[in-house]
Order: C-alpha cells, then sequence, then structure tokens
C-alpha cells in the first residue's frame, strides 16, 4: 500500500519578485542621481541672456565670503598665480572659467583676470578667462 501526501512542495523558484525587485532599485537610483548638484561650491551666479561655449580647463570659484577656490580645492589670493600657473602648465591656450557669486565686488574677479593675464605675459600663452552666469 502507497501512501501519498496530499500537499505537495514545489521546489521551483519564481522570479517575478526578484524582477520587481530590481526595477524598483532602478527607477529609486535613477531618481536620486538627479537630485545630486554638479556644483559643491553653491554660488548664486549672476544673470545674462548671452551664452559662451568654450572647452574650460580650470574652474575658479569665489563665493559669498571672498574665499577662492580652484577646482574645489581653497586657496589664498595671495597663492592666485602660483597655483593658476601650476594647474594650466603645458597648455597654450586653456580656458579659465571664473564662477563667482553675484555678491562677490568686481576687485575680487579682476584679482583672478589680472593673474591669468601675468601668466600669459610670463610665458607667452593665450588663455581666457569665462566669467560663467545663470540664464535670464
Amino acid at each position: 500500500m502507497a501512501i501519498e501526501t496530499r500537499n505537495k512542495r514545489n521546489v521551483t523558484f519564481s522570479m517575478a519578485s526578484m524582477s520587481d525587485l530590481v526595477f524598483l532599485l532602478l527607477i529609486f537610483f535613477m531618481l536620486t542621481s538627479t537630485l545630486v548638484a554638479p556644483n559643491a561650491i553653491k554660488l548664486l551666479l549672476p544673470q545674462s541672456k548671452s551664452k559662451t561655449l568654450a572647452k574650460q580647463t580650470i574652474t575658479v570659484y569665489i563665493n559669498d565670503r571672498f574665499e577662492y577656490f580652484v577646482n574645489e580645492t581653497r586657496f589664498d589670493e595671495d597663492n592666485m598665480e602660483a597655483e593658476l600657473s601650476d594647474k594650466l602648465a603645458g597648455q597654450v591656450d586653456g580656458s579659465v572659467v571664473l564662477r563667482a557669486d553675484q555678491s562677490v565686488p568686481v576687485q575680487h574677479i579682476v584679482v583672478v583676470i589680472d593673474a591669468v593675464n601675468n601668466i600669459n605675459k610670463r610665458y607667452n600663452t593665450k588663455h581666457k578667462v569665462i566669467l560663467a552666469t545663470r540664464p535670464k
């Protein structure tokens, strides 16, 4: 006499719940990646209607506390020319993108422009300074 059980166990694994989980994770990471700010230094740029597109070599930031940053590394105004000279070494016509807060006095912007002009005179190069703005 063979005894059979009424409740048979199913040993197969359903992948439907796994694919739902993968799609939920994909949506989560896509949404959170768009919330990441591209600039680490918070600035309120001045407004402008014009657009200038250039290949940027270095980015110089000046925040509302008049602190200078080159590619997110803080430095003093006295070391401006040496810092920019190190970053621009070996390039003839690089672009320095200046991202200054709208409350920064013009004198702090002129310090960066003068440093780039001195580098151009010393090494006979053609580096440009571009002031970054936000659209109007």
